[in-house]
């Protein structure tokens, strides 16, 4: 078995050691560690068995959730709603008022938004269905003369289809005179209409309730998981307290209530913004006159929710409205400058002040994230993601045996800067080293660079040198 340090950096520089010694042969006696939780984390990596059992642990939580998909959207709501709602609630506490008083009041405020904006959402998308035809039709004709226009080719494509038509239909009409001379009138077919009976007043109750059935039960679930881990918040931290660590009380409360005070803070702030961004986006459509600007503006605010996404299915809509309505073309180039300038001015402006620079999130991870749970869970898995993803490195940033979660799914540096250059150094990336002492230069003087990470980077160094860890071309390219 390979020493843990040594792997590590191994890994990191992509060059796997062709002679591994004995971990007694090769352990630095002074080098630098990153705490003993990592410590402990490759050391159980190299344990026999630990990829298999890690891989089968991984598969079955993936099955729990595909499986019990009815049962754990509801709950990931109602506590993502739960971090929403719980500042409104505390802000009523603190005005004398009763917590279960307080925690209806809150419930129903929310249910009152929801159905308000449901109610003029549904009003929106009945008048696009009714109007559907005539939008089409528009479309096809707009389609059709930018087909008409398309020059040569196009001519003699249709010469070529015109050509090929009447190649095929010239043998039938030579053929027709060799069938029966005569055709009968009892050969013809005889139109049967079948009628069904009219619907009665339970059938059509049925069919009306039926498809809302299921969401109104989910809706229902989520709104009583709301009410009750409102609440019973205080006593499902200490339960969650008591789980993760009750011999460091301190630390684990401190640990939970910065987690659930970031995510609450967080999921707030996301919703408002993403509530006037839709407010702005259905104003401004208005103004252009594209048609239902409110059902463009619920769903630009929905679509906030997934980066990188959201603003591609936000945009169709809104363009394919301006293809129908507008005659020429002027309708979609101002959809397309609204878009454009209003998602730099929420990533570069608005976002950076309330969020600060980020969400927490890697730009792979967030890609990564919306994948796995639409693949799992379907649309509501692609709304989900981000949050989902924002919990599990909350989590691992505060649960030690869950850090993995956040060296994979964070955005911070999975090494440390001496660590980093060191790696560089041993790949003999000069490129990559330059970058970085000039990002490190822009934040510090240089004497404080070659103290905090150059010098520390050779100690490193020196310490494998001495050992024996480096090998002949890798001291070279080091010197």
């Amino acid at each position: 078995m390979t020493e843990p340090g040594r792997f590590a950096r191994e890994v990191a520089s992509g060059l796997p050691s062709r002679n591994p010694r004995p971990m007694s042969d090769t352990r630095p006696a002074n080098l630098p560690s990153r705490g003993p939780s990592l410590t402990r984390g490759l050391a159980a990596a190299g344990a026999p068995g630990s990829g298999m059992e890690m891989l089968q642990g991984a598969l079955l939580v993936m099955a729990v959730l595909y499986f019990g998909q009815e049962l754990l959207v509801p709950l990931v709501l109602a506590v993502l709603l739960s971090f929403v709602l719980a500042p409104l609630v505390r802000i009523l506490r603190r005005i004398a008022i009763p917590r279960p008083v307080a925690v209806i009041v809150t419930v129903l405020l929310a249910c009152t938004l929801f159905l308000g904006i449901g109610g003029l959402v549904g009003r929106q998308a009945s008048l696009l269905a009714e109007n559907l035809p005539t939008y089409q039709a528009t479309i096809g004709h707009k389609l059709s003369g930018l087909q008409s226009a398309g020059g040569l080719l196009d001519r003699v494509s249709g010469a070529v289809q015109a050509m090929g038509r009447g190649i095929n239909t010239e043998p039938e009409a030579t053929a027709k005179p060799a069938g029966p001379a005569t055709r009968t009138e009892a050969q013809a077919p005889i139109p049967v209409e079948v009628r069904t009976p009219d619907p009665t007043a339970m059938e059509m109750l049925r069919r009306v309730a039926e498809p809302l059935l299921g969401p109104l039960a989910t809706a229902g679930i989520v709104i009583i998981l709301v009410i009750f881990i409102l609440l019973y918040r205080e006593d499902l931290r200490d339960r969650l307290i008591r789980l993760a660590g009750a011999r460091d009380l301190h630390r684990t409360m401190a640990a939970m209530d910065d987690a659930a005070y970031r995510l609450s803070r967080f999921f707030l702030a996301q919703t408002g913004m993403n509530t006037a961004f839709g407010l702005f986006i259905a104003g401004a459509l208005w103004l252009i006159g594209v048609p239902n600007p409110l059902l463009w503006g619920f769903v630009a605010a929905l679509m906030r929710f997934v980066p990188f996404i959201g603003v591609f299915v936000t945009v169709t809509g809104p363009i394919l409205m301006a293809l129908a309505v507008d005659p020429g073309w002027s309708m979609l180039v101002w959809v397309l400058v609204l878009f454009g300038l209003s998602e730099m001015l929420m990533g570069q402006v608005f976002e950076p002040l309330v969020f600060g620079h980020s969400t927490g999130l890697s730009p792979i991870a967030v890609i990564a994230a919306a994948t796995f749970w639409t693949w799992l869970w379907g649309p509501i898995g692609l709304l989900l993601a981000v949050p989902l993803t924002v919990c599990l490195v909350v989590l691992g940033r505060h649960v030690e045996r869950l850090e993995f979660l956040e060296v994979m799914l964070g955005d911070r540096p999975p090494l440390d800067p001496e660590e980093t250059f060191y790696q560089r150094a041993l790949a003999g990336d000069a490129n990559a080293l330059a970058e970085q002492a000039e990002r490190c230069l822009k934040e510090k003087p240089l004497a404080d660079y070659l103290d905090a990470v150059a010098l520390p980077a050779l100690r490193l160094a020196q310490a494998d040198a001495v050992h024996g860890a480096l090998q002949p071309e890798r001291r070279e390219a080091l010197q």
